[in-house]
């Protein structure tokens, strides 16, 4: 069959560019060769926020006093977490399977794999081989697990964050290796209900190391106030499984002196290797650089008729930059010439709790990049509905251009800061100045006052602190 455009791998990324195809008029394919929503919606983005909500209920439960309420005979019931998160996936994945049929999208299912000529041979799990041609061709296929040599992934007692979304039972101890946001997320959930968790993080600055360093400090003793243990500026040298549980070695990179934990099992969250293995990409000769495609501003690789988005090319592997990029390859590919993406305005969202947010330049980057900066700072501790909510830890970080009033960066940590982003990448985008957001009137009593409040304290107009 010919299509204008089929897409390889139905993820937030290869879904949302096959929808924008059929609004375009275009006859449209998507290949998936495992369920339609790819990894966001079945094993990564969708359920883990499910977990992670059951563990917020049950740590608010536990806490019911704080609020005036008695509560007595709360347990949390691991098997019925697990349940609840994978009835929430498939019940997603339902709803971009009905999109498929509301768009007229053909689901194809089975392993895509490029051919010359434009063309997409499928494996399905027959074993039956059927080629599909089209004019156009988006590789959306997403990423895995990155295993690291010191930690083979068995999915028994070293496992991945798919297996840690399903396990039997829950683990007594746990070691989380690595502090990204898959790392804290997973130590957030288990600790909450009731696992000794370990995080061992590479990179000195600790907990979430790509974030300003006063958000990861911030995270970093409110973990660890939380009962977790941090090792970080570490690495993990061996796993020994050989008895009923793990003996984890670690080493501190400083020091040099190592360390065994013992643990009923190892979550290896090291960040994801891209899927571009066995899709046909060296017999069409398309470009690659450490795995990823190489694509031009529109999506476009050096082979006419092939584009590739999402974790298989250079940038955030988040799922709304996939979606983004897939709007932008096939708006392109219709001659409607989109605006490009600006990477310097993507948000990026932690949701462990308290929750971390942030778009733009950090402290430490805008500095590197030659900016004189004024930064200003609101602790929650002096936010009225944070006070009313119980939710006073953390604050909002802005960045400022001294000169010109350019607004460079935020960087939030504390409860719903996932939701109050929107408005510091809407203002970037609108090219917002300080003033600009002093003089937008805030409703109150709200979180998002805060925004307010540390702009205004970065130009010594705070009232409220």
């Amino acid at each position: 069959m010919n299509y204008d455009i089929i897409v390889v791998g139905s993820g937030p990324g290869g879904y949302v560019a096959a929808i924008r195809a059929s609004q375009l008029g275009m006859k449209v394919a998507i290949v998936e060769r495992e369920s339609i929503g790819g990894i966001c919606l079945n094993w990564g983005c969708i359920p883990t926020k499910a977990l992670l909500k059951s563990a917020q209920v049950f740590e608010y439960i536990s806490h019911a006093e704080d609020y005036g309420i008695k509560v007595s005979g709360s347990e949390a019931d691991f098997s019925a977490m697990i349940k609840r998160s994978r009835t929430v996936a498939e019940g997603m994945s339902k709803g971009v399977n009905f999109l498929m049929k509301k768009n007229k999208i053909d689901v194809i299912m089975g392993h895509g794999t490029l051919v010359r000529g434009k063309k997409v041979s499928v494996k399905d799990s027959a074993g039956k081989v059927t080629e599909y041609a089209a004019s156009n061709i988006i590789l959306s296929t997403g990423g895995r697990a990155r295993q690291l040599p010191s930690l083979p992934i068995d999915d028994k007692k070293i496992i991945g964050y798919r297996k840690a979304m399903s396990l039997d039972v829950q683990p007594k101890k746990m070691v989380v290796v690595g502090a990204g946001a898959i790392g804290v997320e997973f130590a957030y959930f288990y600790n909450s209900i009731g696992t000794d968790v370990t995080i061992v993080e590479f990179m000195e600055q600790g907990l979430v190391p790509r974030e300003d360093k006063d958000v990861s400090k911030e995270l970093t003793k409110l973990y660890k106030k939380k009962g977790m243990k941090v090792m970080a500026n570490s690495s993990v040298e061996s796993v020994d499984t050989k008895g009923k549980g793990c003996k984890v070695t670690v080493k501190n990179r400083k020091t040099g002196k190592e360390e065994i934990i013992e643990c009923d099992v190892v979550l290896s969250a090291a960040g994801v290797t891209p899927n571009t293995d066995n899709l046909g990409l060296e017999t069409l000769g398309i470009k690659t650089d450490r795995g990823l495609v190489e694509v031009d501003e529109y999506y476009r690789t050096n082979v006419a008729g092939i584009h590739a988005i999402g974790d298989i090319v250079k940038g955030p592997a988040l799922a709304h930059v996939a979606s983004a990029e897939g709007i932008t390859c096939v708006e392109a590919i219709k001659g409607m010439n989109p605006e490009t993406i600006d990477y310097n305005n993507i948000p990026g969202c932690t949701y462990c709790s308290p929750e971390v947010a942030s778009v733009g330049y950090t402290e430490e980057a805008a500095k590197a990049a030659g900016y004189e900066i004024k930064v200003g700072k609101f602790p929650f501790t002096a936010s009225g509905k944070a006070k009313a909510a119980g939710v006073s830890e953390g604050f909002v970080k802005v960045i400022f251009d001294a000169k010109y009033g350019e607004f460079l960066g935020a960087h939030m940590i504390g409860a719903n800061v996932t939701e109050m982003i929107a408005e510091v990448v809407a203002a970037r985008k609108l090219e917002a100045t300080g003033h600009t957001m002093i003089k937008t009137v805030h409703p109150h009593p709200t979180m998002s006052e805060a925004v307010m409040e540390a702009v205004a304290a970065a130009y010594d107009e705070v009232i409220h602190l």
